[in-house]
């Protein structure tokens, strides 16, 4: 049987609480023209598939066969006219490694050294068999703990305008920090509000959060202890039907929003209460990205999407140059090779190339490469420095859900890379993260920069609830991509010197030649492994 066609007339309504489950195309008609994440999300109702059982995924994540023309049916047209937003859009597409236009995919699997993995490396990890899903329950409240959400519902114009003769583009926005009026909430359908709270949820798969029916209204009446909204008055407090309709669509976001960041929260916090130190194997959420169900290939692997061209050219550059792609630094892809990285290749972001491949995950970063590069340099030539026993081994740390994270206050941690130094009867484990300072905040608030301060301690707690009987100690450093005389008077209070960055963990990739040492030596002197790299040769 020949399933209906339907087909939807109407306007911005279409945006908030409508849900399908196949589009298959969109047109829009003089619409777009400034809604930014309005039409992003009118777009996000279209890209919804059930999937195989009911898996929500489209094929291209599934492993095994499937019909002809599976991925034309699972694609989604969009035409426009006067709708100035679409190529935005294209450029938003893109930056999350969606393939828009004549793009085209390709896979390149990781090669482990599974020699490096037989060597009792130990690694921060949720207990098998647990999980946040699965071993808490979470109830959505207001939490004044916190950090309030941020929603924009102002208005914003640009403009293209010549000047000399080059083309000047300027942007305003309207709208004041706002707060929903008393009043302004018996405008609101908080049944409605809830049921789109609701079918986020499930939207998200979240099993284990419960939502009580009073928890909507709540959130909202907090104000700014909950959300921070920038608006236009008439919006917070309207005054016409459609500024209450307006009103409406903007709970719904702040509440989705909350609902995230809620979740989010509290699963970083239960992973944090509840690691212990596993060994790491090739099964770790680390090494396994990309491996989809039913793969004969079981190896990690890095998708690669870039126009059809440059992806046949990549194939048949890979295809010439064999084993050398896991062994020697070069081009298509652009890579990096360190031999004491658990895997390889690790791959490079292009530099100044406008048609470049993207990653998933992403390529390194400058910063990032920089670090590997100094690391690289120091194993080949300061290797005699460290203690006769030590071996120095790296891992690409991944973000949510694949990576070591840490909880902060409002939000998850996870450094970029995972470092041991290791000896006969010991380990340190260093969480290093690479990137720009200018627009760090002031120490004492800052989280991630005074994770080494609290790491002794939860090194001892995830000891007390694992079974694994040597020293290991944990610690972390921040890579300033920002340099020095650049950071200096914009930082805390203005008067940090190079050495009181140093003790806060805080060291600069492009001033001081001795930072990779500092890394591998450590400053807390409390363990024999410290001391011993401390106590060797001097470091200069």
């Amino acid at each position: 049987e020949t399933p209906p066609v339907n087909v939807l007339i109407g306007a911005k309504k279409f945006m908030e609480g409508w849900n399908s489950w196949r589009v298959s195309s969109m047109g829009l008609l003089n619409i777009g023209r400034s809604e930014g994440s309005q039409i992003i999300q009118l777009f996000g109702r279209g890209v919804r598939l059930k999937g195989r059982g009911m898996s929500l995924k489209r094929s291209a994540a599934l492993g095994g066969s499937h019909p002809a023309d599976m991925r034309l049916l699972e694609t989604l047209d969009i035409f426009a006219i006067r709708a100035d937003y679409m190529a935005q859009f294209r450029d938003y597409l893109e930056d999350e490694g969606v393939p828009a236009g004549d793009m085209a995919e390709m896979e390149l699997p990781i090669q482990p050294n599974m020699d490096f993995l037989d060597k009792g490396l130990v690694i921060p990890r949720p207990p098998d068999g647990k999980g946040f899903e699965t071993d808490d329950l979470a109830t959505l409240r207001l939490d004044e703990k916190m950090n309030p959400v941020t929603v924009f519902a102002g208005s914003e114009a640009q403009e293209l305008a010549s000047a000399e003769n080059e083309i000047g583009e300027r942007s305003a926005t309207s709208g004041a920090t706002a707060t929903i009026g008393a009043d302004a909430l018996d405008l609101v359908d908080w049944h409605a509000a809830y049921a789109d709270l609701l079918a986020h949820r499930d939207a998200r798969g979240w099993d284990n959060l419960a939502i009580p029916p009073s928890a909507p209204r709540e959130i909202i009446a907090a104000g700014e202890d909950a959300y921070t909204l920038i608006a236009d008055e008439n919006l917070a407090n309207p005054r016409r039907p459609q500024d209450a309709a307006r009103l409406r669509e903007t709970v719904a976001t702040i509440l989705r929003r909350y609902a995230d960041a809620f979740y989010r929260r509290r699963q970083r916090r239960w992973e944090s209460d509840n690691l212990v130190y596993k060994p790491l194997d090739a099964g770790d959420a680390n090494l396994t990205f990309n491996i989809r169900e039913g793969d004969s290939d079981t190896r990690a692997r890095y998708l690669i999407r870039a126009p059809a061209e440059m992806i046949e050219r990549i194939e048949r550059l890979i295809a010439d140059c064999g084993t050398s792609l896991y062994a020697s630094d070069g081009d298509n892809p652009r890579r990096i090779h360190f031999a004491s990285h658990i895997y390889q290749p690790l791959p490079v972001k292009a530099d100044g190339e406008g048609d470049a491949p993207t990653f998933s995950p992403p390529a390194l970063e400058l910063s990032e490469r920089k670090f590997v590069n100094d690391l690289r340099a120091f194993c080949r030539d300061r290797s005699a420095e460290l203690p006769p026993d030590a071996e120095i081994f790296l891992l690409r740390n991944l973000t949510r859900g694949k990576g070591v994270g840490f909880f902060t206050e409002n939000d998850g941690f996870y450094p970029d890379f995972i470092l041991w130094i290791k000896t006969k009867d010991a380990q340190r484990i260093v969480f290093v993260e690479p990137h720009g300072m200018i627009h760090a905040k002031s120490y004492k608030n800052d989280e991630k920069a005074r994770l080494h301060e609290r790491l002794p301690d939860l090194a001892a707690e995830i000891a007390r609830r694992s079974s694994v009987n040597k020293k290991v100690d944990l610690d972390s450093f921040i890579i300033s991509a920002t340099p020095y005389g650049e950071l200096r008077d914009k930082y805390d209070n203005g008067d940090w010197c190079i050495e009181d960055f140093a003790a806060a963990h805080i060291l600069f990739a492009n001033s001081d030649k001795d930072y990779v040492g500092k890394i591998i030596r450590g400053s807390s002197g409390q363990s024999p492994l410290s001391a011993n790299l401390r106590a060797s040769a001097p470091l200069r």
